[in-house]
């Protein structure tokens, strides 16, 4: 059955980035399954108001002030009442908010619960426990997800690392991966022909020319140039590679608050005709800057899943990455070299890769066949719609759950969040001594927020958004134009 689904979040285009991308294909390809979907987020330098992008996407770019990595200022209620609107509006019944650090997508959930909406919540990133803004990030996740339907994870590591976060059940915690569009990420010299599959079958073609011990070797690096991308960790490597190294040359795109930092350790050791800086470049410019290179960088000291290692090894390009988070999950071995996220491993990690290459020992012209079979769009899309299919109930819970008579427990009936304010506000008092208190009174403004402005700002003025006219699937039934207003007054009866 189709859904109407708003995705929520701080980041997406124009921004590039993974997540950004991530909310762009799993929509795309939503819609080509016949649901309808829109897209929340605030309003970009030349973007504002509604957008319209590919397949039909809408996009919603609300003006809200922007404060740090494009994220807004939290005011927990001031989004509501054009919320509200837009839901309206488009007739949505799942509100899916993606990233903890994201403002948009926090109050998004909030409102939607209070609304009598289906939530679902994507996590994408990996916090530690210990220092003072992880402990307040984990608080604001732990209010985030006290009330959502389900919770979604790109990796099984940050699946462990939100269930700890979140004190969740494990069972409301589902791991969908991230994928890549292969044919957007292609060699130079590719020929699809004999294609050795993951099963390793043989390959008829021939073997490429070895990179002899004096031809140039190029490294890549394509990333946010922050701390917790490794760019300390990069800076202080980079030297040292190219010192043990003749013939390498670096390649960088990306921008961040590190890039002055770069800037000078290449002034202070004068490897400016060593390392080409590309500044910050957009996600369609990715696969031009790869197959410039051999090798693929990525120094990060935290990562959920790692998009861009996969484009970089559909691109051809193998891979040095650190082993921290999911990214040991993400790519086969005989794609990566780990290192640990340490100065001197990393440079082991390169100089053991650069002579992989010149020894020939790598089939890196094989990748991007086999990272074509690993990650489909269409499959993340196939399990996110379940995910939804789960918890509006379209799926009985025993199958979603993967409860079975006999199996020595049964299905949890706090699994099915219910709306009525008295058991949201029972889940919200146990977020802490105080915290509880305060996420409380949240919500209980918040509902009161609600029926004033279904008081004084009835739906009954609000005109219904014409849908996108797109031509619907084979045994796909039509939304009833009634569906989600009886689930958004499922609070009031």
């Amino acid at each position: 059955m189709p859904y109407n689904i708003a995705m929520v979040s701080d980041f997406f285009f124009p921004q590039p980035g993974g997540v950004e991308s991530h909310i762009y294909q799993v929509s795309s390809k939503l819609i080509d399954r016949g649901h309808k979907v829109i897209i929340i987020t605030h309003a970009y330098k030349g973007r504002t108001g509604v957008r319209y992008l590919t397949n039909g996407l809408k996009v919603y770019h609300v003006p809200f002030f922007v404060i740090y990595r494009e994220t807004t200022f939290p005011t927990v209620f001031s989004f509501f009442p054009m919320f509200r609107n837009i839901i309206i509006r488009e007739q949505i019944e799942i509100v899916h908010g993606h990233v903890s650090l994201s403002s948009f997508c926090a109050e998004a959930i909030l409102h939607a619960r209070t609304m009598g909406l289906r939530t679902v919540f994507t996590d994408h990133s990996l916090f530690g426990f210990a220092d003072a803004g992880s402990i307040l990030t984990n608080k604001l996740l732990k209010f985030t997800l006290s009330d959502v339907d389900h919770a979604i994870c790109v990796s099984h590591t940050c699946k462990e690392n939100t269930v700890l976060r979140a004190s969740l059940d494990p069972l409301m915690v589902s791991v969908i991966p991230n994928a890549v569009v292969a044919e957007n990420f292609r060699p130079l010299s590719y020929n699809p022909r004999g294609s050795q599959s993951i099963t390793g079958s043989p390959d008829p073609r021939p073997a490429p020319t070895p990179i002899g011990p004096n031809d140039t070797i190029t490294i890549v690096v394509i990333s946010r140039l922050f701390y917790n991308k490794g760019t300390d960790l990069l800076i202080a490597a980079i030297p040292r590679i190219l010192a043990a190294n003749p013939n390498i040359r670096f390649i960088i795109a990306g921008s961040g608050p590190k890039a002055i930092d770069l800037e000078q350790m290449l002034e202070r050791n004068v490897l400016q005709d060593k390392v080409e800086m590309l500044g910050s470049i957009r996600h369609e410019e990715v696969r031009d800057v790869m197959v410039r290179g051999h090798i693929y960088l990525h120094p990060s000291l935290t990562e959920a899943f790692g998009t861009v290692i996969v484009e970089a090894a559909s691109c051809g390009l193998y891979v040095v990455c650190t082993r921290v988070g999911g990214i040991p999950e993400v790519l086969p071995q005989h794609m990566t070299t780990f290192a640990k996220p340490e100065e001197d491993d990393l440079v082991f990690a390169t100089g053991k890769a650069i002579a992989a290459l010149r020894s020939n020992k790598v089939r890196t012209d094989r990748f991007h066949d086999q990272v074509k079979m690993m990650y489909s769009w269409q499959d993340v899309a196939e399990r996110t719609e379940r995910v939804y299919q789960g918890v509006t109930g379209d799926i009985s819970p025993e199958e979603f759950y993967g409860y079975y008579p006999g199996q020595g427990w049964e299905a949890s009936g706090d699994r099915v969040r219910s709306f009525a304010l008295i058991d949201r506000l029972k889940r919200y008092y146990g977020c802490g001594v105080w915290a509880g208190k305060l996420f409380c009174l949240c919500v209980v403004i918040d509902f009161l927020i609600y029926v004033f402005l279904e008081m004084w700002f009835p739906r009954a003025n609000i005109d219904i958004a014409r849908s996108w006219p797109k031509k619907q699937p084979a045994g796909k039934s039509r939304v009833s134009t009634d569906r989600s207003q009886t689930r958004n007054h499922s609070l009031g009866s």
